[in-house]
């Protein structure tokens, strides 16, 4: 198959294995031009395959020497369907670990399940013993139960209607939407998902087991972002998961006290990915906030984030931490002079001016690059062999992989 995106709105349903590879490989190459992280020597990230899971698994490995076990949930492909980009990515990382001599495997599963829990612990108790570092960066956008029901997470405002500007992504125009406010049962739904209860759930287990090492750290991942979008996002069903997760960032410290655990949230700046697409108004800002700060210089991408909360924050000399006990590295984001650019680019910015404003361009490459299209160097003509390509040298993904067609 001559692989080529199939985009939709805001998704893309292929990936490209080549491309996919090359932009995972060139994220190491940037790592392993820094200076080394003195960090953790034993990871474990849920949620390791895409976006800041990934950046902090690579981070890991290729900044601090790690070995890293992951935990992704992604599909592998079949004669007529490409695998997902989270596969294709999980793959070349463990490929250049192996090069390089480090541990490096990943549990493809529910993470939100008791079963992947064991598998994990079974695994850790086989290879690796006790993490010093454990990531949970899922986005998942549902959760089914020990009891088989479906929890779901929604974007919406709290207590009010949300009136705003959004870009709509099938036309790149400006346009002015309602959402109206989730209901109770949603809020408890968004937060069950995307809250702390499942965190909670794995620095249990791995405490239980014995494989949670004195001093270790546990990262969970959130956003804060401008008073723009504070109503759709930070106040909104969202932004009640994420005041969870800081809730039980602060339980956990206690519980695990005498482990001396540091168990925090970190706050990262918005960044394209599949998951941000779906919330209304956040593309438009993100295309803005991008034009501003790629003209400061300022602009980075997950892997630069990641890098700098693990060497300057969590094992550097800042450590510093917000008065709600958060590492930030949203702080070039969030600037006064970039957020007063943005602020006035969004005052202004319509379909009409939307490409001298905003940086349209440079989120759709961003985008694309999410599922390997759009890397310098790889050869979009190559006719690929997709069941061949879910078995890659040098990677535990796909090992024990059976034969599998389209009605799997």
């Amino acid at each position: 198959m001559i692989v080529k995106p199939k985009i939709r709105g805001f998704i893309c349903t292929s990936a490209h294995p080549d491309g996919c590879r090359a932009q995972v490989d060139a994220m190491i190459r940037m790592l392993e031009q820094r200076l080394p992280i003195v960090g953790p020597k034993r990871v474990l990230v849920i949620g390791a395959s895409t976006g800041y899971g990934l950046a902090t698994r690579a981070a890991a490995a290729f900044g601090a020497g790690a070995a890293t076990l992951g935990v992704c949930y992604e599909r592998p492909g079949s004669e007529r369907r490409t695998a997902t980009a989270g596969w294709y990515n999980t793959q070349a990382l463990e490929a250049q670990a192996t090069k390089r001599g480090l541990y490096a495997r990943t549990i493809n599963a529910d993470a939100f399940s008791q079963e992947t829990k064991q598998q994990v612990i079974d695994t850790l108790r086989r290879d690796l013993g006790p993490v010093d570092l454990v990531v949970y960066s899922l986005a998942a956008p549902r959760r089914q139960e020990a009891d088989g029901s479906i929890s779901t997470s929604v974007i919406k405002p709290v207590g009010s209607p949300y009136y705003g500007k959004t870009l709509d992504l099938t036309t790149n125009e400006v346009r002015d939407i309602r959402v109206e406010p989730a209901t109770d049962e949603e809020i408890a739904a968004t937060v069950r998902v995307m809250g702390g209860d499942d965190w909670a759930a794995w620095i249990d287990c791995l405490a239980d087991a014995g494989l949670l090492a004195p001093n270790a750290t546990t990262l969970a991942y959130s956003y804060v972002g401008p008073s723009l979008t504070f109503a759709i996002y930070r106040d909104g069903t969202i932004g009640r998961a994420k005041d969870d997760l800081e809730h039980t960032a602060a339980c956990l410290r206690e519980r695990y006290a005498g482990l001396r655990l540091n168990a925090r949230v970190a706050v990262a700046k918005a960044v394209v990915t599949q998951a941000s697409a779906a919330i209304p108004s956040v593309p438009l800002y993100i295309t803005l906030l991008f034009a501003v700060m790629k003209r400061q210089g300022s602009h980075e991408g997950t892997a630069e984030q990641m890098f700098r909360l693990l060497s300057e924050h969590v094992y550097g000399p800042l450590g510093r931490l917000d008065d709600a006990g958060r590492y930030r590295v949203d702080d070039l984001e969030l600037d006064p002079a970039v957020q007063h650019d943005v602020i006035a680019r969004w005052q202004r910015v319509t379909s009409d001016n939307i490409r001298q404003l905003a940086d349209i361009e440079g989120y759709w490459q961003d985008f694309h690059r999410l599922f390997g299209f759009g890397i310098d160097g790889v050869d979009y003509d190559r006719d690929i062999d997709l069941l061949a390509e879910n078995h890659y040298p040098g990677s535990s993904l796909g090992a024990d992989l059976e034969e599998r067609t389209d009605s799997d």
